[in-house]
């Protein structure tokens, strides 16, 4: 594959996932505020389960995908 679309991929993929994590921190704040009827153990589930998405697995995958694996 060459390395333009390897990386545009790459760059697609972590937007999706802080997009994706974004999605979750607002829907999980939402059930603990009680704006949606769903018991709040989900929501704080939603809510970290999000944040992470949103900040360490992007910053994970991208290291990983600098030091390649021998």
């Amino acid at each position: 594959m060459a390395e333009p679309d390897l990386a545009m991929k790459r760059f697609w993929l972590l937007q999706a996932l802080r997009l994706s994590g974004a999605a979750m921190v607002v829907i999980g704040a939402m059930i603990i505020a009680g704006r949606l009827d769903q018991p709040r153990a989900l929501g704080t589930m939603l809510l970290v389960l999000g944040a992470t998405g949103f900040f360490v697995i992007p910053i994970m995958l991208a290291k990983s995908w600098k030091n390649p694996r021998q």
